[in-house]
């Protein structure tokens, strides 16, 4: 499957915990990149710099369904369910 135009939800749902560049501490989820440009393409694609979680995604069927709404939500909760119960971040 190669990615939809205009959709973006892989740069957008997720959180990443590995630098970008511009965004030291990564990402939240739910929040766009800074680096998904106004068409929804990455305008880190096929650079150095793209962070390694970014470069191992691919496009898949079960990820993205039909539409961006579908890849959104799928996406949405993939990061819900893999979020701890608890952060370490609260034991300090």
């Amino acid at each position: 499957m190669n990615c939809r135009p205009q959709c973006g939800a892989c740069c957008i749902a997720p959180s990443i915990s590995s630098p970008i560049p511009g965004m030291p501490d990564g990402k939240p989820a739910g929040t766009p990149c800074i680096h998904l440009a106004d068409d929804l393409r990455c305008n880190l694609f096929g650079l150095p710099e793209r962070p390694q979680v970014c470069a191992d995604f691919d496009a898949v069927e079960y990820v993205c369904g039909d539409n961006r709404q579908q890849a959104l939500t799928t996406l949405q909760e993939m990061e819900s369910a893999t979020q701890p119960l608890i952060s370490i971040k609260d034991l300090t």
